[in-house]
């Protein structure tokens, strides 16, 4: 068995690289506090703090970062001696960060992405930030495939009857998300 310590550490310090600029440990920090306000919601907390914890562990602004990141789990928490269903069901909520898009009654999808999406509901100068840190770890690609590449993702996410899927999730942020997206995306389209 691993020493749960290592893999903290671990976790730390990838959470910690250097290129991250939103995808950091402030952000985990704040979907772990996010997961505390919606903890009611999930059936199976265990394993949406440990897909928190993983959800964006491998990060290098890549199409298959969640993939590479619950591969990471689905590696490590065996090690642990957790058990298999644990590591599946974080695994798989893992994954489910792609998308943001839960099925419906998916208490532990629900919960995991409306922790993550929470920033999106942010006052104007942290909402600026956080697109101003998106930008710099996509800096890798130019500016016209950035904006449709975001302009898509917004546009994706306007379109769901609900940005947030738990009942607080919507209550507390839907409104201002919403406006907070529609702004961006119209930013990038004028």
């Amino acid at each position: 068995m691993r020493d749960p310590t290592a893999t903290g550490r671990d976790l730390i310090a990838r959470w910690a690289e250097p290129h991250r600029r939103y995808h950091d440990l402030a952000h985990l920090t704040a979907v772990l506090d996010n997961l505390h306000d919606l903890a009611g919601h999930a059936q199976d907390l265990d394993a949406v703090r440990l897909a928190a914890w993983y959800h964006d562990a491998v990060y290098a602004g890549a199409p298959d970062d969640e993939e590479n990141s619950a591969r990471l789990a689905e590696a490590e928490l065996p090690a642990l001696a957790l058990p298999g269903a644990l590591v599946a069901e974080t695994a798989r909520l893992v994954r489910l960060t792609a998308t943001h898009d839960p099925a419906f009654g998916d208490h532990n999808g629900e919960t995991l992405c409306d922790a993550d999406l929470a920033i999106l509901a942010a006052g104007p100068a942290n909402y600026a930030r956080y697109v101003e840190a998106v930008r710099a770890e996509y800096a890798h690609v130019t500016d016209e495939t950035f904006h449709a590449g975001r302009a898509e993702i917004l546009r994706r996410l306007l379109a769901a009857p609900a940005l947030f899927r738990t009942p607080a999730g919507r209550e507390r942020w839907e409104a201002d998300a919403r406006a907070n997206v529609r702004a961006e995306l119209a930013t990038l389209t004028s």
